[in-house]
């Protein structure tokens, strides 16, 4: 009786998480449509991440925090996170002034050191 079993490593596909692209400027009306896209690009994903790409949003504002805050808030509700792809440094220093702790696309998660970085150690100790 032969079950066939395979030997070796499986065959693991590599997950690519949805992209939502906004664009600018950021309205008022945006955040109940946007925030509806969110939930449904996660129920269609297993990464239970959706990367908002928001490299064209245009100057930050209180909209633009609105706006990532509430997307935050619906990706949460349906059992995942938003991740930020090309955010604008006065975007990211507004979230981190408002306290919005949003993902970036490209950064170590927080309590992990950066790949290639070493681990200060003693003198005399080997490096990690």
């Amino acid at each position: 009786m032969s079950r066939g079993v395979a030997h070796g490593l499986p065959i693991v596909e590599a997950t690519t998480p949805p992209v939502l692209t906004l664009t600018g400027p950021v309205t008022r009306g945006q955040a109940a449509g946007l925030g509806d896209a969110v939930r449904t690009l996660l129920a269609g994903t297993e990464t239970a991440v959706v990367v908002c790409d928001v490299a064209g949003i245009g100057p930050p504002g209180l909209l633009t925090v609105d706006l990532l805050a509430r997307l935050q808030l619906a990706a949460r509700r349906a059992g995942g996170r938003i991740r930020l792809r090309g955010p604008d440094p006065a975007l990211r220093a507004l979230l981190h002034l408002v306290g919005l702790p949003v993902e970036v696309e490209g950064e170590v998660e927080e309590g992990e050191p950066a790949l290639g970085v070493e681990v200060e150690v003693e003198p005399g100790e080997a490096a990690l």
